[in-house]
């Protein structure tokens, strides 16, 4: 870690999707606290069944194949599920099995809806934490149990991944279905964000959302344009590997934490993030190219969009010249007139605070003035030997 991270943030400088519909507040502000800019849309809604014949299933099953533990997660969620098992006539065969197993509530209000019923809870935690659940079950062991969650939309990031690597097997109770959002324009915003490498990182907490996510890209005809922006530019993280497999097969690789938790989500972007960008000697000072910001000698200084394009450009060739058409093109929108180029590197300039930084070549273009001492050092990104 940078000495600046510590100053900043170790984020500073990076903007990161969230794409969850739970618990997005909680991942944007581990993401804000340090130092990201975050970009919201949530990929899904969570609707309740309108037609129930997914969970008459698994409920049958349930009674025909008793497991060993049953979790109920939201007290919505479980008294749907009893009311919806009364109403197909298998209501009492459901809460005999219920009696029958270990019964664990996510906390108070399940427990209020699982004693409304007339059960009993083996246990639950004193917060509403899906993570205590989920350490006790680990605790007591999982090899070869077959456990029950009533799904509540998206589920607790890495709570089904955790329990399969620890040998269980997990049967979904699904009380609620993913659907598209209602409003669209987030999610098109994020899709225009990732194509424009207007994002560093996107960050997916549940397989439905990664899917969400590519099938829509898909429907507007950029599927190919967002996967290569995923494949080069815009690091992709999820909370673990059952959340990745769509992008996987897509040929997109991603980064995971060990733990399958938000915390260690941020930790992993925490730590690749800084380490994708560009260090650079340039003019005596130390330059951190970030996605829209730049850190000088380890001061964070925000760069408008015009600026970062120009950068960007730059440092592809470090110390090279760089001409007025080639920076144009780079220029957000399809300008045609190369006064935008002057007017965005004045801009630029004036956000380094270090105006020797680029340099001007008269009748050519510019040129980022990096150290000689370090021309060897890039000679691997000179164009054309």
């Amino acid at each position: 870690m940078h000495d600046d991270d510590a100053q900043h943030g170790p984020l500073a400088g990076f903007t990161v999707g969230v794409t969850a519909a739970r618990r997005a507040e909680e991942l944007g502000t581990l993401l804000t606290r340090r130092g990201a800019a975050v970009l919201h849309a949530p990929a899904l809604r969570i609707v309740p069944l309108a037609d129930d014949s997914e969970l008459l299933a698994a409920t049958k099953d349930l009674v025909d194949n008793p497991p060993d533990v049953v979790i109920a997660t939201t007290a919505i969620g479980f008294r749907g599920w009893v009311e919806a098992a009364d109403g197909w006539g298998i209501g009492d065969e459901l809460l005999e099995l219920l009696r029958g197993i270990e019964l664990l509530a996510r906390g108070p209000k399940v427990k209020g809806a699982i004693r409304a019923a007339g059960l009993t809870e083996a246990w639950s935690p004193q917060s509403e934490s899906m993570a205590e659940v989920l350490d006790r079950l680990l605790e007591e062991g999982v090899t070869g149990r077959r456990i029950a969650l009533q799904l509540h939309g998206e589920p607790l990031p890495g709570f089904v991944e955790s329990l399969r690597a620890a040998g269980a097997e997990i049967v979904g109770v699904p009380v609620y279905r993913w659907m598209p959002p209602e409003d669209i324009a987030p999610l098109d915003r994020m899709l225009d964000a990732t194509v424009g490498r207007g994002l560093d990182a996107l960050t997916f907490t549940s397989a439905p959302a990664v899917a969400s996510y590519l099938n829509r890209a898909e429907t507007r005809g950029i599927l190919p344009e967002v996967l290569d922006a995923l494949g080069h530019d815009v690091l992709t993280a999820c909370v673990g590997p059952v959340t990745a497999l769509p992008l996987q097969a897509k040929g997109i690789d991603t980064v995971q934490p060990e733990r399958f938790r938000l915390g260690p989500l941020v930790q992993v972007l925490c730590a690749q993030l800084p380490a994708r960008a560009r260090a650079l000697p340039v003019a005596g000072h130390r330059v951190e190219i970030r996605g829209h910001a730049v850190l000088v000698d380890g001061a964070l200084r925000p760069v408008p969009p015009a600026g970062m394009a120009l950068l960007h450009t730059l440092a592809r060739r470090p110390g090279w010249v760089v001409s007025r058409a080639d920076l144009l093109r780079a220029l957000p929108g399809n300008g045609t007139d190369e006064h935008a180029v002057e007017t965005a590197m004045a801009r630029l300039r004036t956000a380094l605070g270090a105006p020797r930084l680029i340099q001007t070549v008269v009748k050519r273009g510019y040129r980022l003035a990096l150290d000689p001492s370090a021309d060897t050092k890039y000679d691997a990104v000179r164009p054309g030997g």
